[in-house]
């Protein structure tokens, strides 16, 4: 069995953490990833009822639906740029939750808030240096995320192969590979780079619990290895899903290349696309963020399905590296 310092760390069997998709991630989707043996986080806005602003309760109610599904580790993930972070974070330690996946900030005070209750955080990092700073600040783990990651990116565009071992040289804690990471193999290459787990998002987006419109899964298993697109280099590098020549994505993405300024670009993306997209499955008006791994996708099961698959092929891949390494050389 494959187990590492990330397994006792968090109190889960596998070293698989699911990501904390916006919109997509709510209660079911993370109560069935941990019933499995992973990690399943809750997002705030996850699975939140069209036409509600109720974003605390929404919060409360995807708790409640996760732990209804299983009795093992929950965690949640939560945007420090949000101006209801803290609350957030409030509401959460009241539910008793112990693992919290931050993003976007400096972790400093919000950590310490977090750790005195008892609680773990991993800190979403894209560069050597944030990873760094993260430690220095005494978070549990760090979150190393690639440009192949779907949803919002670094400017630095670093994929996730390279990124992972230079982080994994850098700090001492124990470190998560995210982007680009779908099946089995992808699990035993970022353990291979030194990683001590994995985080999973767009493989999970296209489960049968989650929150995403049944468009949006099904155009995911149809995609192939072009199926996403990056748009807003210049404002905030984010990859979707392709949609076509009429879909809001590449309309952005035509925009820019054509030299848009930002305050255009920001005019035309307006608010509220990423809801659309996922959770209506309008991807002519809205976005859904998706990562360069979705041609890997090729069918809609229950989340703890894709854990177990995932488990099965890295034990698998695993033995025949064994085999391969173990067999007389050919002169």
């Amino acid at each position: 069995m494959i187990k590492s310092r990330l397994c006792d760390l968090l109190g889960i069997e596998y070293p698989i953490v699911q990501g904390g998709m916006a919109w997509v991630a709510g209660g079911e989707l993370a109560g069935a990833v941990s019933e499995a043996g992973g990690l399943g986080l809750v997002t705030p806005d996850g699975a939140m009822p069209q036409g509600s602003m109720d974003i605390l309760g929404n919060f409360r109610k995807q708790i409640a639906l996760a732990r209804a599904r299983t009795k093992k580790p929950l965690g949640i993930n939560v945007t420090m740029m949000r101006p209801q972070v803290r609350d957030m974070v409030e509401l959460a330690l009241e539910e008793g939750l112990k693992i919290f996946s931050v993003s976007q900030g400096a972790p400093g005070e919000l950590t310490r808030h977090i750790q005195q209750h008892g609680a773990r955080v991993l800190h979403v990092v894209a560069t050597v240096h944030h990873a760094q700073r993260a430690e220095a600040a005494g978070v549990d783990a760090v979150i190393i995320e690639g440009f192949e990651a779907g949803g919002h990116n670094a400017f630095q565009e670093t994929p996730t192969m390279p990124l992972v071992p230079q982080v994994v040289d850098a700090v001492r804690l124990p470190v998560i590979a995210a982007g680009g990471i779908g099946d089995g193999r992808g699990l035993v290459a970022a353990l291979a780079l030194g990683a001590e787990g994995v985080q999973v998002g767009t493989r999970f987006v296209a489960t049968v619990e989650s929150a995403a419109h049944p468009r949006v899964k099904q155009l995911m298993v149809q995609a192939n290895d072009t199926g996403t697109i990056v748009t807003a280099h210049s404002l905030l590098p984010t990859r979707c899903l392709r949609l076509g020549p009429d879909g809001f994505a590449e309309r952005l993405a035509d925009m820019e290349f054509h030299g848009i300024s930002q305050d255009e670009m920001l005019k035309f993306i307006g608010a509220g696309r990423a809801r659309i997209g996922h959770l209506d499955g309008d991807l002519n008006e809205g976005e859904a963020y998706c990562g360069a791994v979705v041609g890997l996708v090729k069918d809609i099961p229950p989340a703890g399905e894709v854990v177990r698959r995932m488990m099965q092929e890295a034990e698998e891949v695993i033995a025949r590296l064994g085999q391969r390494l173990a067999a007389p050389q050919r002169r």
